[in-house]
């Protein structure tokens, strides 16, 4: 449901400094106190950035904060002009310094794909940090068809001209995990991964070099489920579309067989990977943060 502007809470913008010196951007909405619960943090993907949250960032923080950074090289945080610090190492260590500078306590991670990973990686490096993770399709095994989908066109995509050749660029590239999405919802779509040059052309709102990072192997981790278990005394809810080329029915087992209370949230009409703001995935966000902060309450 899209929100009204009189319905819309402010946002306060933030910059922060990276422990290398790049500055890094993070939204904050809601009111962090105790009754509210642990804040929430919202992790992108690995080549969208914090306005994929924007909406269900506003539904959740009439009762609580919410933050949603832009990792380095996406949005309104800088590009890294060394391309191999596009790795997920590094970003976890650049969202532990915005929630160290930002005075941020407590989280629920909710990360979308590589805002997973990084969840994971925070788990293992802070688990006192983590009152709770919610991954977007994602886990510790990454199917190969859709790491080969994804390599394909990250970095790689030829410009456009103006916003309807943009929504047309990312239907093209999204349709088969958002089946359902129709002219509108592919131009809010665009407006969210493309940025206007300032010339009034769209240009995708990311480093192009984090292509080259990812067919380089940056950060590359052989064996990821050692950061899974990470999370075995956080309550976990995990979200999977139905059609996901990047999250298979065996590694999901897998995930089951490691970590019995797993939650686990099949999501019709989505590949990867869904927006989170389709009404199944409100409703299981919704019950996933009341359990939670029941817990909190009971620490």
């Amino acid at each position: 449901m899209l929100l009204s502007m009189s319905e819309m809470s402010p946002v306060v913008e933030r910059f922060v400094k990276s422990r290398d010196g790049l500055a890094l951007y993070c939204a904050l909405r809601g009111t962090q106190h105790h009754e509210a619960g642990p804040s929430v943090l919202c992790l992108p993907g690995l080549t969208r950035n914090s306005r994929d949250f924007a909406q269900l960032a506003e539904w959740l923080a009439g009762s609580r904060q919410v933050l949603t950074p832009d990792l380095r090289g996406r949005g309104r945080s800088d590009y890294d002009p060394q391309f191999m610090n596009y790795q997920p190492a590094k970003y976890a260590d650049d969202v532990l310094v915005v929630l160290e500078q930002l005075a941020v306590k407590r989280v629920v991670v909710i990360g979308t794909s590589l805002g997973g990973l990084i969840a994971m990686l925070l788990a293992a490096l802070r688990p006192g940090m983590l009152a709770g993770v919610v991954l977007n399709d994602i886990g510790p095994e990454i199917d190969p068809a859709g790491a080969m989908r994804i390599a394909r066109y990250v970095g790689q995509l030829p410009p456009v001209t103006n916003w309807d050749e943009a929504a047309a660029q990312a239907r093209q590239i999204n349709s088969t995990a958002l089946p359902d999405f129709g002219p509108d919802d592919w131009m809010r779509f665009a407006r969210c991964t493309y940025r206007d040059d300032g010339h009034g052309r769209p240009v995708l709102d990311m480093d192009p070099m984090i292509g080259a990072a990812l067919l380089a192997g940056a950060g590359a981790t052989p064996d990821l489920w050692p950061l899974y278990g990470a999370l075995a005394s956080i309550p976990t809810l995990l979200i999977r579309g139905e059609t996901s080329d990047i999250l298979s029915d065996a590694t999901l087992a897998k995930m089951l067989e490691r970590k019995a209370d797993l939650e686990v949230l099949r999501v019709p009409g989505r590949g990867h990977a869904p927006t989170l703001d389709e009404p199944v995935c409100r409703a299981a966000i919704a019950a996933f943060l009341q359990r939670v902060g029941a817990a909190e309450k009971g620490r």
